[in-house]
């Protein structure tokens, strides 16, 4: 069997990370030269994962922007020269990943977030859960 679907509830507002997390989402904070999200979406990846549901909150856009293809940025940075930072920008998650947000509406702790997925998940269906 193997695993299509990832949750990552995402909606917390990071106090404990305050200041730093007014206004970056504590899972968009670097760590070396990425954000601490994708790292998880790149592991979710290695084991199958295509489907990335964020649970997240409507403050949180640039959770959704880091994960959409941007071709302008692409083709500037292959434009000169940059192939490197270029492939690291394009398909993050694999080639076939599919990156959908869930407004969890108001905080009720980790079990509702969860819960906030199970229209995108059949009944019989395996996912996993991954806190990054």
């Amino acid at each position: 069997m193997k695993i299509k679907k990832a949750v990552f509830p995402v909606a917390g507002f990071g106090t404990r990370f305050l200041p730093a997390t007014k206004s970056t989402p504590k899972e968009m904070l670097p760590v070396v030269d990425k954000p601490l999200i994708q790292y998880a979406v790149e592991e979710a990846s290695k084991i199958g994962v295509e489907e990335f549901i964020f649970i997240t909150h409507h403050a949180k856009g640039s959770i959704d922007k880091h994960f959409q293809e941007n071709e302008d940025l692409f083709d500037m940075l292959v434009s000169q020269g940059k192939d490197d930072l270029a492939d690291s920008i394009r398909n993050i998650g694999g080639s076939n990943a599919k990156f959908i947000s869930i407004d969890q509406g108001e905080p009720k702790g980790l079990g509702h977030a969860i819960g906030c997925a199970k229209s995108y998940i059949a009944e019989d269906e395996f996912f996993v859960v991954i806190l990054a």
